[in-house]
């Protein structure tokens, strides 16, 4: 299918903003982190310009491993994501609702459920972020002593994504009739199990609520290693990546997108956006002394552990000369790999000292971070979008609601100017307004007959 001529928008939902010291800044709540009104706030910008979904990302444990640094970072008094998402769906009417959730720690189960109960309460808004956990400290939250190896992640996460979508297809689009006059609520003839026997994971089925709306909730992914880009190709529909680099970009994209094709899949079936964090001015002037107010509020002790932890905690910065070239090669990591390449390469391109790296980091954490003009910011994304590195961008502002409303009310109206960004929601659900099909049961579509309950199910 032909390819759409404007780009889709996410916005990235965090409580002060993506840059390191937001929520220092005096626009800035300090304790939006576990307020619904502020996220319901941003979710109603993002809904009022047309974006095509709000993103919350997570991870289920504190990441800072020190007092020093844990003292000043704002990430750690915020709610989780599905109790977040659910109270959004009765805020708002068109937007989408991604909601990260990690296939090591989760059972498929329990997250089938969840995702299939906010698609429903969303009417058909529900898409997952689905992601293999990227730090150590998670692992004792779950009676691990260590995360699992990368590749392992990936082989668990490959089974688990499969049998999320098999409990969502073990009842057919029309299996709950609810007929009062005959008193049968559902057809059973219309159901399967799916009795699923694997290397990491033993699940029978079937799940407890109806399919999806959209048959499955959209898969998100945000994994750029070998292994991450092999898991999208095959499995996801909206790819997050972080690419600053246009030539990078480009090469990803198509990396993926023929992949994807290899893999019996349609170009437009599979959409790459990555990460841009803008800093809107009405000059460039402006725009850059609203980075340097932010970078003067961004305490080193805070800056050197973000930096040690994208980079996979494989480098000790305290004790390396900060005006010393970052090498063009550090010891592979167990954690986000693709991030750490991303820095590494982008180091390399500019001839990064490890201040210069550590300052990049903390600004944007190796995301596209686009300062200037309205203009100028829509120059960049239009030209992402052009030269095939971007089926659009997840939006990370730096500061909210601030930041967000002046990228809303200033680069949004120029990106339709050009024709490059909708003025409303084209379809009922987040699948038709992001242009993706909405998937066929497997049961029905193979025609397997697997609906047998012993008496001792009944």
């Amino acid at each position: 299918m032909r390819r759409s001529a404007e780009m889709t928008l996410g916005l990235y939902l965090v409580p002060a903003g993506y840059h390191e010291a937001a929520w220092l800044d005096p626009s800035v709540r300090a304790d939006g982190g576990v307020d619904g009104d502020h996220y319901g706030q941003l979710a109603a910008l993002a809904e009022g310009a047309a974006f095509h979904f709000v993103f919350f990302a997570d991870t289920p444990s504190v990441v800072e491993r020190d007092h020093v640094s844990l003292a000043r970072a704002p990430r750690n008094d915020g709610v989780e994501p599905f109790t977040l998402l659910a109270a959004l769906s009765s805020r708002t009417r068109n937007i989408g609702l991604v909601a990260t959730a990690s296939t090591t720690y989760h059972q498929p189960y329990h997250l089938a459920r969840m995702l299939a109960s906010l698609d429903h309460l969303s009417r058909g808004r529900a898409a997952w972020n689905i992601v293999t956990s990227g730090f150590e400290s998670e692992a004792p939250n779950f009676g691990d002593k260590k995360l699992p190896d990368h590749a392992t992640r990936y082989a668990r996460a490959r089974e688990f994504v499969g049998v999320v979508k098999g409990l969502w297809d073990t009842w057919e689009d029309d299996a709950f009739i609810r007929d009062k006059k005959s008193g049968i609520f559902v057809d059973t003839t219309k159901l399967h199990l799916l009795n699923h026997q694997g290397a990491f994971l033993s699940v029978r089925g079937p799940l407890n609520v109806s399919r999806p709306p959209q048959g499955y909730p959209v898969l998100v992914q945000a994994g750029a290693s070998e292994d991450g880009i092999a898991f999208a190709s095959e499995f996801g529909e909206v790819v997050f990546t972080a690419e600053p680099s246009l030539e990078n970009g480009k090469r990803f994209y198509a990396d993926l997108k023929e992949r994807a094709r290899t893999a019996g899949r349609e170009d437009d079936q599979l959409l790459v956006m990555p990460g841009i964090v803008p800093i809107v001015g009405k000059t460039k002037q402006e725009a850059s002394e609203k980075l340097q107010r932010l970078r003067s509020n961004a305490h080193m002790d805070l800056q050197m552990e973000t930096a040690d932890r994208w980079l996979g905690f494989v480098a000790d910065l305290r004790s390396i000369d900060l005006d010393s070239l970052v090498p063009a090669a550090l010891p592979q990591t167990n954690l986000i790999q693709s991030r750490q390449k991303v820095l590494l390469d982008m180091a390399a391109r500019q001839k990064f000292t490890w201040r210069q790296l550590v300052r990049f980091i903390s600004d944007s954490k190796g995301h596209l971070m686009v300062v200037g003009t309205p203009e100028e910011i829509a120059d960049v994304m239009v030209d992402t979008f052009d030269q095939r590195a971007a089926d659009g961008f997840n939006v990370l502002p730096a500061t909210v609601p601030s930041g967000f409303k002046e990228f809303v009310d200033l680069v949004v109206p120029e990106l339709r100017r050009r024709r490059k960004f909708r003025t409303t929601y084209s379809g009922q659900t987040l699948r038709e307004n992001l242009g993706l099909k909405r998937p066929l049961n497997r049961f029905t579509e193979a025609g397997v007959d697997n609906r047998t309950v012993s008496r001792s199910d009944r």
